[in-house]
């Protein structure tokens, strides 16, 4: 079938499925079915953009357990990373020793921000975002 029926497992693709084939018998010039299905994208797209639109609520709501899941993974993320490459080797050094500083995971990281921060710019040279 089709994305959402994969997705819901076929309750919520039905209705949608429904009125892509009322469309199909009732529409038959080339013109008019393309217009239809332009229809039928936009009812398929209202779920991504509600999500949207509840991100963006939760974002802005005030308490700390709505709005703060997302610092709370930055900065569990940003103190994972810091032990592994500042203050384990500070440790080493102060220890005696060389510190020995994980190079392939520390450029698989800088290879990933990269690529991020490529797509980010690709993006804002499209149009697609501000």
């Amino acid at each position: 079938m089709s994305f959402w029926t994969k997705l819901f497992g076929g309750a919520a693709a039905e209705p949608i499925d429904a009125l892509g084939s009322a469309v199909d018998r009732i529409f038959t010039n080339d013109e008019e079915r393309m217009q239809a299905q332009a229809v039928l994208d936009k009812i398929a797209q209202q779920p991504a953009i509600l999500q949207a639109e509840i991100n963006k609520i939760e974002a802005q709501h005030r308490s700390l357990f709505v709005a703060g899941w997302r610092p709370a993974i930055g900065w569990v993320c940003a103190i994972g990373l810091a032990f592994p490459f500042i203050l384990n080797p500070l440790i080493e050094w102060a220890g005696g020793s060389g510190p020995e500083i994980p190079m392939d995971q520390l450029m698989e990281l800088v290879v990933a921000l990269l690529g991020l921060g490529t797509l980010r710019t690709f993006e804002k040279l499209a149009g697609r975002t501000k």
